[in-house]
């Protein structure tokens, strides 16, 4: 078992991801986002599959950044008015509904399979949520020139902002929602054996371990394709879950196809390839290594 980090939010974290009364909500809304952003064109782009990594947090900087902008210049001081102030806020607002939409896609893919991710989720976009209107609460104060009021609420929003962007990071860098699943072991370097030349039929794809790195190896027309086995997207296993369709494998928890040639993504959500390994059969073994 992992240790976990010893932080001063550790019980927050704890309290949201044993919060088993979020698994009924939590199941809803990311089925029901499931069915209606399917494998495609606008998942792709939501994904960040054209950007090549995730497109969330980008989008997060930009909300993040207007708002706390507008904060700052509350505690240092702007123009008399506070034009400056209403502009970010807006400009935040405007971000909000983008950011979240390619939030939800994003941990939409994640939570049918672990309920710690499914909870900390729901409640980062519940925080997100919150903030925005209490944002936009303060924008609508400062239009109406009750300035004071304008603040505290701006500062309240920061204040519920920063904790559901703490438990966001916790998503990505404890939770690993989000990174290439395949980035700490890409394969041998070397010639290693990945198993013996009987073993695998023509078609039938073959899942083995080669050192610590699951390889799909698949004999198709006389060659044989080898690329890293777990899903970059998610971390499925290919060999597992996959459909073949030619020399292109679709995974088969949440749809990207990726080339069997070079492991190039043919379709999303996945935003990484696969890494694809020279083969080479002697002696009656298969062996492979990535490309020099």
């Amino acid at each position: 078992m992992t240790a976990k980090p010893q932080t001063p939010l550790q019980p927050l974290i704890d309290a949201v991801e044993a919060a088993a009364p979020l698994d009924t909500p939590g199941e809803t809304v990311g089925k029901t986002v499931r069915n209606t952003i399917s494998p495609g064109p606008i998942k792709d782009a939501l994904s960040g599959t054209w950007l090549g990594h995730a497109l969330h947090p980008m989008l997060t900087d930009v909300v993040i950044g207007s708002f706390m902008s507008a904060t700052l210049l509350d505690l240092i001081g702007s123009d008399e008015d506070g034009t400056a102030q209403r502009r970010l806020i807006g400009a935040g607002i405007a971000a909000y509904g983008p950011t979240a939409l390619t939030g939800v896609n994003d941990w939409a893919d994640a939570e049918p399979t672990d309920a710690a991710v499914r909870r900390v989720g729901l409640v980062h976009a519940s925080g997100n949520a919150i903030a925005l209107g209490l944002y936009a609460s303060s924008l609508v104060a400062r239009r109406k020139g009750n300035h004071g009021k304008g603040k505290l609420l701006g500062a309240a929003g920061a204040a519920v902002m920063g904790l559901a962007g703490f438990l966001g990071g916790h998503l990505s860098f404890t939770q690993g929602v989000g990174p290439n699943q395949t980035v700490f072991d890409e394969g041998p370097e070397e010639w290693a054996e990945a198993t013996a030349s009987d073993n695998l039929e023509d078609g039938k794809p073959k899942a083995v371990v080669v050192g610590d790195t699951p390889v799909f190896l698949l004999r198709h027309r006389d060659h044989v394709h080898a690329i890293h086995d777990r899903c970059s997207h998610r971390g499925c296993s290919l060999a597992d879950t996959g459909e073949l369709d030619g020399e292109v494998v679709e995974c088969g928890c949440h749809g990207s196809r990726f080339s069997l040639r070079d492991g190039s993504v043919e379709r999303g959500p996945a935003t990484v390839g696969q890494p694809a390994y020279e083969v080479r059969e002697q002696g009656g073994k298969v062996e492979i290594k990535l490309p020099e």
